[in-house]
C-alpha cells in the first residue's frame, strides 16, 4: 500500500472508538493508562520526593503579564484529569496475539494528533512484526485538554498575543496554548519530561508484571523517537533504569541534538516570546533559577540520575564530557537520521550532539534529502500529486531504521 493509502486508512481506523479496531493487515488497540508521576508537577507549594523522603517548598518564577488571560491554559498541572488517566495505543500485525517485541514510538513537541506517525507505526510493525506503542508527551495528544485545540478560542488568544507582544513572531492558532504555557511557567518543559519519564517506566514494569494482556512479560523493547521525543528516548536509554535498556536501541529520526542547538520558532511548536522564555530559563540563566528553586535543584543537580542526564541535554557545553561518556558507552545502540533542509533540528546539529565535540563518539548518523518539498513538521507528506516520491522516501527512511534494529 503506497503511504497516502496507508496514512488515509490508518487515520480513519484509529478516530474510531472501538477498544480494538482491525485495518488491512493491522489491529489497534487501546489500552487504560493512570499516571502515578504527578507529584512531581507544578501546582502544590510544598513538594516532597519519596526517594529521598525530603520535603521542598516549590518556587515559580510565573509572568504574571502572561497569566491575565489565559486561565483556561495556564490551570495547576497536577490538576489536569486528561494528563493524568488516559488510553495509549498498540499498533500490530493481526496475526500476533501475545507480542513478546514492542517499539515505543515517541513524537514530537505540540502534537495533538497521531495520524501521521500511524504510517510510521504500521512500517515498523510490518518490517519487525512486533508491536508499536504509541506512548503521549505529558499534556500532548490524549493528555491534553480538547479546550487548549478548539480553533476558535485559540484564534482568540494567539491575537491577544500578537496585541500584547507586537513583535512577536509565528504566533498562531496552533500554538497559543502551549506558548502560553512555556512562556509563564518554563519549568514546565523539565517536569513535564521528567513525568512522562517516570511514566514510561511504570508502564513497563507493569509490563514485566503481566499486567498487559497483549504483550509478554518478558518482552523486547527498542524506541523509535522523533524531534523532541528524541530527548526522552536518549534520557530512558542512558539513565538505562534498573537495566531495562542495557538490551534496547534507539531510532531518531530529526532529532537528538541538545535543547540549544534546536530552534522551536515555528507556526506548529512555538511562537518567539515562547521560545525566548524557554532559552532564557533552560540555557542562559538555569544555574540562578536553580539556586532559586531547591526543588528543582534537588532532581537536577545529581541527587536524581534522570535530572542529571535531562540537564545535560540542555545546553551543549553543560555536563558534555559526562553526556558523551554515557553516548559512547550506548554509541552501538544508537542510529539517527537527519534531514538536509531540516530547520528546526538541523542534521548537522544532530552530528555535533551524537558524535561529540572531538568526533569521537562511533553513533551513526544519516543525512537524507527528499526530492519532494517537506520540512521537520512533515517529513511525509500525503498529497497524491507526489505519492510516488513520497513512497520511495518513506520506505528508505524505515528499511534503514529497521534494519538496523533487526541486527
Amino acid at each position: 500500500m503506497l503511504y497516502d493509502e496507508l496514512f488515509q486508512t490508518l487515520k480513519s481506523a484509529v478516530n474510531q472508538s472501538e477498544e480494538i479496531v482491525e485495518v488491512d493487515n493491522f489491529r489497534i488497540m487501546h489500552y487504560a493508562f493512570t499516571s502515578q508521576s504527578t507529584f512531581v508537577l507544578p501546582g502544590d507549594e510544598n513538594r516532597y520526593c519519596q526517594k529521598h523522603s525530603r520535603s521542598f517548598t516549590a518556587y515559580y518564577n510565573g509572568q504574571k503579564n502572561v497569566d491575565d488571560f489565559n486561565h483556561e491554559v495556564n490551570v495547576k498541572d497536577n490538576e489536569v484529569s486528561e494528563n493524568v488517566s488516559f488510553h495509549y495505543q498498540i499498533l500490530a500485525p493481526k496475526g500476533e496475539h501475545k507480542l513478546k517485541k514492542v517499539v515505543f514510538l515517541f513524537h514530537g513537541f505540540n502534537e495533538k494528533s497521531w495520524d501521521k506517525y500511524l504510517p510510521w507505526a504500521a512500517a515498523i510493525a510490518d518490517r519487525l512484526n512486533c508491536g508499536v506503542v504509541l506512548f503521549p508527551i505529558a499534556f500532548h495528544m490524549q493528555r491534553a485538554p480538547q479546550s487548549w485545540s478548539e480553533k476558535r478560542k485559540m484564534f482568540e488568544l494567539s491575537n491577544k498575543r500578537k496585541q500584547q507582544f507586537p513583535n512577536i513572531i509565528n504566533s498562531t492558532l496552533s500554538n497559543a496554548a502551549i506558548s502560553v504555557r512555556m512562556q509563564s511557567l518554563p519549568q514546565r518543559f523539565i517536569w513535564s519530561g521528567l513525568q512522562t519519564y517516570y511514566d514510561v517506566i511504570q508502564l513497563i514494569e507493569s509490563i514485566k508484571r503481566g499486567e498487559n494482556e497483549w504483550i509478554e512479560p518478558d518482552f523486547e523493547f527498542d524506541i523509535f523517537a522523533y524531534s523532541i521525543g528524541g530527548f526522552l528516548g536518549e534520557i530512558l536509554l542512558l539513565t538505562n533504569h534498573k537495566n531495562y535498556f542495557s538490551n534496547s536501541k534507539l531510532c531518531l529520526f530529526c532529532s537528538g541534538p541538545v535543547f540549544n542547538r534546536l530552534s522551536a520558532v515555528s507556526k506548529f511548536i512555538l511562537d518567539s516570546e515562547a521560545n525566548v522564555a524557554l532559552y532564557s530559563y533552560l540555557v542562559e540563566h538555569f544555574e540562578a533559577f536553580l539556586a532559586k528553586d531547591s526543588y528543582l535543584n534537588h532532581y537536577m543537580n545529581g541527587n536524581h540520575i534522570e535530572g542529571k542526564v535531562f540537564s545535560a541535554m540542555l545546553e551543549f557545553k553543560r555536563l558534555r564530557e559526562y553526556r558523551e561518556s554515557l553516548l559512547k558507552q550506548f554509541e552501538r545502540q544508537i542510529y539517527a537520521i537527519g534531514l538536509k533542509k531540516d530547520t528546526v533540528i538541523p542534521a548537522f546539529e544532530i552530528i555535533n550532539t551524537l558524535n561529540g565535540a572531538y568526533r569521537d563518539i562511533n553513533i551513526k548518523v544519516d543525512t537524507m534529502d527528499f526530492s519532494f518539498p517537506y520540512s521537520h513538521e512533515t517529513p511525509f507528506s500525503s498529497k497524491k500529486i507526489i505519492s510516488d516520491d513520497v513512497n520511495i522516501a518513506f520506505n528508505e527512511v524505515f528499511d534503514r531504521f529497521c534494519n538496523f534494529l533487526k541486527v
